[in-house]
């Protein structure tokens, strides 16, 4: 009997299908923005990890760049292709996520006070 793939031709095959998937991968990602979405920062970012489904996981993240406003004008979450495999190797153990925010603008004060 002859068989239907030969060697020679599984290797190209397995190559393309590993290029079309890490090509074509995507991305969780989620945002919460203000209702008047009027930004004073650019993005900063912090990578958080969540470690033993959520048992232990990263200090709480406190924005040094928002100071003056002490407002969040966006967050945004997200994670990639290597953080997924990352998490689904470890069987949940380790779930890194990236973390990015940009601040609001300080508030003008108006009138008296």
């Amino acid at each position: 009997m002859k068989p239907l793939f030969r060697a020679s031709m599984r290797l190209p095959g397995i190559f393309s299908l590993a290029l079309l998937l890490f090509s074509t991968q995507s991305c969780y990602h989620y945002r919460v923005q203000a209702p008047r979405h009027d930004p004073g920062t650019e993005y900063q970012s912090q990578t958080a990890h969540n470690l033993f489904w959520g048992l232990a996981k990263s200090k709480d993240i406190k924005p040094a760049n928002c100071e003056k406003s002490n407002a969040l004008d966006e967050v945004y979450i997200s994670t990639n292709f290597g953080y997924a495999l990352l998490t689904v190797a470890t069987l949940g153990i380790w779930c890194p996520v990236k973390i990015q925010w940009k601040c609001s603008k300080p508030c003008n004060k108006t009138g008296n006070m």
